[in-house]
């Protein structure tokens, strides 16, 4: 018996009136054929995790490699599969099919020189990160489990990767990078957002960080945590301007806490209690909780006898 008797029948129908749609209602009016390939990014940013921590990775061969050989052959396949994906986005951003690609390809290289030779600080970085993330948190057998299997240091990894990138004014690759570590961890963390040293996400989960955040060093977050910006009905107005938070160095914020707008800047070694819901700039060495409807601002570590002569603030929640 044959089942696909109709859909073959209606099949020209099918395919006419999705082209017809297509042709309508166009997202783009860009030379499509030069986007880049969203496979191979991920390959690349894959490629580049393992070619930074190859023991931890499955590639044994770089991991043994004290010549150089297999590394250089594993960074000049990279720089293929990269400077391509390069060329294919200068040429789609200057919508042009028919351009001398000569001048794609000279921005295409600059490009992966400075990108690859970031690569040494970047990895001294991710080592701070992998520090902090054992400092802060006891479960921690070793810092190789770090590597090997949590969501928050493949998050931020992947972020160091594509800040970099991003840095360098590359159009949407960057972004395509973060979106996958995104879909992979839980972690939604921009390409543009400025992160210090020594920075931990704990569980991840849920954790939302904004294009134009600036975050410190010794940070630590928790699940749930949002470093956002105020939502408004023009969003789009305020592309390009600085719309999240700042937060200063050594400041721990606990899971759910939202902490959103450009103006809002939380000072050094405060501490955001979870559910907190800020919008307006904290001082430093502040603990900041959630009492029975209202927010409570004491100073760290001096409210153990008078702590009614510790509030600072108090706003009602609605």
């Amino acid at each position: 018996m044959n089942f696909n008797g109709e859909f073959n029948k209606n099949l020209p129908i099918y395919i006419e009136a999705l082209k017809k749609m297509q042709d309508i209602y166009l997202i783009t009016e860009k030379a499509v054929p030069n986007l880049p390939e969203k496979d191979v990014i991920i390959e690349i940013l894959n490629d580049l995790k393992q070619l930074m921590f190859p023991a931890y990775t499955g590639n044994k061969a770089v991991q043994c490699d004290y010549n150089g050989y297999e590394s250089g052959y594993k960074m000049k396949n990279i720089y293929h599969k990269l400077k391509e994906q390069l060329t294919m986005i200068h040429l789609y951003e200057n919508d042009d099919l028919t351009h001398d690609s000569a001048e794609a390809e000279q921005w295409a290289e600059d490009i992966c020189c400075a990108f690859f030779a970031q690569l040494p600080e970047i990895y001294r970085i991710l080592t701070t990160d992998v520090q902090a993330a054992f400092e802060g948190d006891p479960a921690a057998e070793n810092k190789e489990q770090i590597v090997f299997s949590y969501p928050g240091f493949e998050a931020i990894a992947t972020h160091r990767l594509a800040h970099a990138l991003y840095e360098l004014r590359v159009p949407m690759i960057p972004r395509i990078m973060s979106e996958y570590a995104h879909s992979r961890t839980g972690v939604d963390m921009h390409p543009g957002a400025t992160v210090g040293e020594y920075f931990f996400i704990d569980h991840a989960t849920g954790v939302v960080v904004g294009e134009t955040s600036i975050i410190g060093k010794h940070v630590k977050i928790y699940q749930g945590v949002t470093i956002g910006a105020l939502s408004l009905r023009n969003g789009r107005a305020l592309a390009g301007k600085k719309r999240h938070p700042t937060i200063e160095d050594n400041v721990t914020i606990y899971s759910g806490a939202s902490v959103l707008s450009g103006d809002t800047v939380i000072g050094e070694n405060t501490v955001i209690g979870g559910g907190a819901f800020i919008t307006e700039s904290v001082p430093a060495n502040m603990l900041v909780s959630v009492g029975k409807n209202k927010l409570e601002f004491k100073e760290s570590g001096s409210c153990k006898n008078e702590p009614k002569d510790c509030l600072y603030k108090m706003n009602e929640v609605k």
